[in-house]
């Protein structure tokens, strides 16, 4: 009875999270029509940048939203903060999905989708790290990894059901309806889910582990203490960059990047994508359970340092001469790093921060990660191939990102953790003094 409420628990935190993650996959896949209808110009180029951009403006605010957010979970129960998490992501996706285009209301289309982008990206701050603290908070001895992994693995069931739709669309659709209409049912689709994910999560237990804690840390501080452990909270942002790198390299770039750079045709890279978001649906969860087995070093190390050896040439290979074939090959490849990755890494992140602040110092690393280096990666990718000419440069990007990761796996140590959970207990008895005083 137990292990079945416990995976009742784990569907209906994830599912929330499938449905953040879907509405951004399908801005990712459809930032083609999404450039003509909010951002058109005389450049083909400038309009998909600018559709690009407005993709990672939301990821800058990210961090934001993982400190003011992380702290209200922290402070007021994980239950809460992921109802509340839920209703903002609504917000912005409905003001996405319905927003007319430029053609009919000017400069006000575009500046409310960039708003609608913000206030996505407020909400996704916390909403990863909420998901991942509370699967951690309700996993059963040992199998930490196992059940954190559920998180991201919900996010794959996102990118294939984009995916699907893409293909679905593409091949009823004339690309004329699409570019004016089309894209726009994905989007309203995922909004049909919304009353059904929050039916959901309003009836999720507490987790005991937060229950059981007699401190609940206000704003400030928790804003102390993240600022106490900021090498811990710098290491994390490394950690996570390689995971959010290659998350987004593989999911919302492929279709872009298969038709602008590779010229494949646009059924082709959305079939490849679908491929991939099943290839990890299958992987994480088998990465995070072998973490719980072997440790988490053994895969953090292991996928950096192939990452950081193979990417490039992968790259090369496949931009010698694209092909279906190729673009499939190379793109589950890497999926297998990110996979393999992130089934240990972000337990691991769960593990290190502070008990006190375990959500906001999470948060605020993996979303440091994002607005930095992963959000950017498609718009920062369509930039170098077009200064570079060199279609494999990608594969340098995720190089890049992959030796943050090594760096950081070889640096962090559960010592560090431990001395942070010391400096917080140290540090109660002032914060009860101040707030006494």
């Amino acid at each position: 009875m137990g292990n079945r409420v416990k995976a009742w628990d784990i569907a209906r935190v994830a599912f929330g999270n499938f449905l953040e993650m879907y509405d951004f996959m399908v801005f990712g896949y459809y930032a083609g029509p999404i450039a003509k209808t909010f951002f058109p110009s005389g450049s083909e180029f400038l309009s998909l940048m600018a559709a690009l951009a407005t993709f990672g403006a939301g990821f800058l605010m990210r961090p934001l939203g993982a400190i003011v957010l992380g702290a209200y979970i922290d402070h007021n129960g994980r239950r809460k903060g992921l109802i509340l998490t839920l209703a903002l992501m609504a917000a912005g996706t409905f003001s996405i999905a319905l927003t007319p285009g430029y053609a009919a209301i000017g400069f006000i289309a575009p500046l409310l989708v960039v708003l609608g982008r913000l206030v996505q990206g407020f909400s996704a701050g916390v909403e990863l790290g909420g998901v991942s603290v509370y699967l951690s908070e309700i996993a059963t001895p040992g199998r930490k990894g196992f059940f954190v992994s559920w998180q991201s693995a919900s996010q794959q069931l996102a990118v294939m059901l984009a995916a699907v739709f893409g293909i679905v669309l593409g091949e009823t659709l004339a690309p004329a309806q699409m570019s004016a209409w089309g894209w726009r049912i994905p989007l309203l689709a995922g909004c049909l889910l919304i009353p059904v994910v929050y039916r959901m999560r309003r009836t999720l237990p507490e987790t005991g582990e937060f229950l059981a804690r007699k401190h609940h840390p206000e704003m400030r501080e928790i804003v102390t203490v993240i600022a106490r452990n900021w090498r811990l909270i710098t290491l994390g942002t490394m950690l996570a960059t390689m995971t959010t790198v290659t998350f987004y390299m593989v999911t919302a770039y492929t279709p872009t990047f298969g038709s602008s750079a590779l010229h494949l045709a646009s059924i082709d890279n959305l079939v490849v994508t679908l491929c991939v978001g099943a290839s990890n649906f299958i992987l994480l969860p088998t990465m995070g359970a072998l973490s719980d087995r072997i440790g988490r070093k053994p895969l953090l190390l292991g996928c950096t340092g192939v990452a950081l050896v193979t990417a490039y040439p992968a790259m090369l290979w496949l931009a010698a001469s694209p092909s279906f074939a190729k673009l499939l090959v190379v793109e589950l490849w890497l999926a297998a790093f990110y996979a393999s990755y992130n089934g240990a890494m972000v337990a691991y992140l769960t593990e290190i921060m502070p008990e006190s602040v375990r959500t906001a110092g999470f948060s605020l690393a993996y979303s440091l990660a994002t607005a930095i280096f992963g959000g950017f990666t498609p718009a920062i990718c369509t930039w170098l191939i077009h200064v570079t000419s060199n279609r494999a440069i990608p594969g340098l990007w995720l190089s890049f990102a992959a030796l943050l990761g090594l760096v950081a796996s070889l640096i962090v140590n559960p010592g560090m953790a431990r001395e942070n959970v010391k400096d917080e207990r140290r540090a109660e008895p002032a914060f009860r003094d101040a707030r006494n005083s």
